[in-house]
């Protein structure tokens, strides 16, 4: 599926209100993050960091929602997805030319 069927698809199932356009979202996605890194706790916690099928389709199911949230995120602000992935690939390849993939900050390519 490519990004621009899936924001479409994903834009049918928002529901939240116009007053929260941009907020909800933004706090889902937070809440999603951090329910894949639970699940990613726990399998150093409970499976000696070993990701059986389970535990990796658990951490799969919470991608999907990561991925949902930023689908409407982009909505709300009259993003394409597409041009999101397509600039952050960009932006790694770019660094990656440079040999600036280590580090911090966002302009590191500009250094």
């Amino acid at each position: 599926m490519e990004f621009k069927e899936y924001q479409k698809l994903a834009a049918t199932t928002m529901i939240y209100g116009a007053g929260v356009k941009v907020i909800y979202p933004t706090l889902g996605l937070a809440g999603e993050a951090g329910e894949v890194a639970e699940k990613m706790k726990k399998v150093l916690r409970d499976n000696d960091g070993v990701f059986t099928e389970e535990k990796v389709e658990e951490i799969k199911k919470e991608l999907g929602d990561v991925l949902w949230y930023l689908a409407a995120i982009s909505s709300d602000l009259n993003i394409n997805l597409e041009e999101v992935a397509q600039m952050n690939i960009d932006k790694l390849f770019k660094r990656k030319e440079k040999g600036k993939l280590h580090g911090s900050g966002d302009n590191r390519e500009n250094e």
